[in-house]
């Protein structure tokens, strides 16, 4: 008698997120079509992990850049965001200070990191993922971040922007194995039209 209660309660949690997504409250992404700039209400934060737990989390303060949606041809879409990295904050100064060195971001030699985006694939009704260009400390590489629509109002929208890079593929590999590898992005990107 409880499978079947649980199996129920299951079945109506899945049926009720599936109400949710097709309800024509949640936007679309056809119908935020236009170009935003991105602003700085915005959040860039990363994290690194370490062996053991902790590691390192941050955000960058200095960021700008544009996303051009098109409606009847969301392929071709465009995303061109910049961050200056010693901008980078992660609440400890000399962690700070390391970052900026030129041991991870070197930024007396490289003072922006950058994205260009080569296309959008549609993933669902208000998702999408964008494959394009990054380069950093004077390396490109193709990354890929998967992108959710979660919020209009009128001239403003919100998304949910999440990605992992490989911090060797741009020669920002310092003290790996002990910390990874991978740095894990979660940012909250606002854009007005």
């Amino acid at each position: 008698m409880k499978r079947i209660s649980v199996l129920s309660m299951g079945f109506a949690a899945v049926l009720a997120l599936t109400a949710h997504a097709q309800s024509p409250d949640v936007p679309k992404l056809a119908d935020v079509a236009g170009r935003y700039a991105i602003t700085q209400s915005s959040r860039i934060g990363f994290t690194v992990g370490q062996v053991g737990g902790g590691g390192i989390k941050g955000v960058f303060g200095n960021f700008a850049g544009t996303f051009d949606l098109r409606a009847d041809d969301l392929a071709h879409s465009a995303v061109s965001f910049e961050l200056r990295p010693e901008s980078v904050s992660t609440g400890q100064a000399r962690i700070d200070n390391f970052l900026r060195s030129g041991a991870v971001f070197d930024t007396t030699h490289f003072d922006r990191i950058s994205f260009r985006s080569a296309r959008v694939e549609q993933t669902g009704r208000d998702t999408a993922r964008i494959v394009g260009t990054l380069t950093a400390k004077g390396r490109s590489s193709s990354e890929t971040f998967d992108v959710t629509l979660a919020n209009r109002q009128g001239n403003r929208i919100t998304f949910n922007v999440t990605g992992r890079i490989f911090r060797s593929r741009y020669g920002m590999d310092v003290g790996t194995p002990i910390y990874s590898n991978v740095v894990q992005f979660d940012m909250l990107i606002n854009g007005q039209r």
